[in-house]
């Protein structure tokens, strides 16, 4: 072989990777579920830290929500967050304890359930549970987390739905199915493997050890995958709990999806670059697998990105192949790999998602893609840096 054919049996191969893991999680997440978590025995008391900013319009369906599964002992603690808005004003009449919290200059999530926590601190809960001000929890999704949480010693996540797949918009309905093959299917996968899962944000249960074993007040952009990398390291990895389902609100109009997906992915491509190597190294290093199995699930780009760099290096193998005589290894290489993924991701698609995204809409795919392009030439010309939230659509 040629130093040419090398070189792009290498950059073939790498990006092949992601396509291998995504085809071992899909086809995971088909086997019938057999190993459920175990469960606490006895339902200990939680306290549902609900961070919230500027969500007067949401928050009182949020509470009542939350308020349906509590058990004798439980509370609410909503950490009206930098507001400038009535929200504080809205939790505290819907019956629940309020922190309010103003610091302009420390925008974030991961900060305000820093300070809910120091809040906590005088008297803490067994555990702590993360559910956001516009989500609503599935039956027993409460329980369910929190039971699992007090048994295990770990984190708990639980399936994590945003968007319904009626709305009109053909983007956001591929949208919704991204977010179930992220959130759900893969994560799935995992759990059926044994593996554990990524943190979503919210519908997470922590003992409260292990939340405060960890520095939580950070203005990360994605804060909620670099406290699942962070605990992982410690020695606290999450685990799914499938019986476990909450929903959020999709963004409500193009504009709104546009800015949340760009803080959602260059806050992704930025912990892949500098935290999956070292999560993988140091499973390696620890006899650790499931740090290992993390770090290659973090190592998934967002898929409109891995999509477009298939696109450009299986062009380049093809052409190296077919007009210049080099090797074939290169393109066959990535498109065997890209054949198992795009195999698994239908099956998964049909047992998942047909219901969310009919068929005729699953084939403007490649449109949605291009829709993102610019997503991620910002990554290079004007990176997302600072939290900012997502306008919000009805719950």
């Amino acid at each position: 072989m040629s130093v040419m054919d090398v070189i792009l049996l290498v950059v073939a191969a790498i990006v092949a990777v992601p396509f291998l893991v995504l085809a071992i999680e899909a086809f995971a997440s088909l086997v019938p579920l057999r190993r459920l978590p175990p469960a606490a025995a006895d339902r200990v008391r939680c306290v549902i830290l609900m961070p919230a900013h500027d969500e007067e319009v949401g928050i009182a369906a949020a509470i009542a929500n939350v308020r349906q599964q509590l058990a004798p002992g439980d509370r609410i603690l909503v950490v009206a967050d930098n507001c400038t808005d009535g929200t504080a004003a809205v939790a505290r009449a819907a019956g629940v304890e309020v922190a309010e919290r103003l610091d302009p200059d420390r925008r974030g999530k991961g900060f305000a359930l820093d300070f809910g926590l120091e809040r906590l601190s005088i008297d803490p809960p067994p555990v702590v549970v993360v559910v956001d001000a516009d989500c609503q929890l599935g039956p027993g999704a409460l329980d369910a987390l929190v039971r699992q949480a007090a048994a295990t010693g770990r984190p708990a996540q639980g399936i994590y739905w945003i968007g319904t797949g009626d709305e009109p918009d053909p983007r956001r309905r591929l949208s919704a199915f991204a977010v179930l093959l992220k959130n759900h299917i893969r994560p799935l996968g995992l759990h059926q493997l044994g593996m554990p899962c990524l943190l979503y944000g919210t519908g997470m249960a922590f003992p409260w050890t292990v939340i405060r074993s960890v520095n939580v007040g950070t203005g990360n952009i994605v804060e909620d995958t670099r406290l699942g990398v962070d605990l992982a390291y410690a020695g606290h990895p999450a685990r799914l709990c499938p019986i476990a389902t909450l929903s959020g609100a999709a963004a409500p109009d193009p504009r709104a999806a546009i800015k949340q997906r760009t803080r959602w992915e260059h806050g992704h491509v930025q912990t892949l670059i500098t935290q999956a190597p070292k999560l993988i190294l140091a499973g390696l290093v620890r006899g650790r697998l499931g740090l290992v199995a993390l770090g290659m699930e973090l190592a998934i780009p967002p898929l409109s990105l891995l999509f477009v760099a298939w696109m450009i290096i299986q062009a380049l193998c093809l052409l190296w192949w077919q007009w210049a005589g080099g090797s074939w290894a290169p393109a066959v290489t990535l498109a065997g790999a890209t054949v198992l993924a795009g195999i698994g991701i239908f099956l998964a698609w049909i047992r998942y998602g047909r219901t969310m995204l009919p068929f005729r809409t699953l084939l403007t795919a490649p449109a949605y893609v291009v829709w993102k392009i610019p997503i991620y030439v910002k990554l290079v010309t004007s990176r997302e840096k600072r939290w900012v939230r997502t306008e919000r659509g009805g719950l």
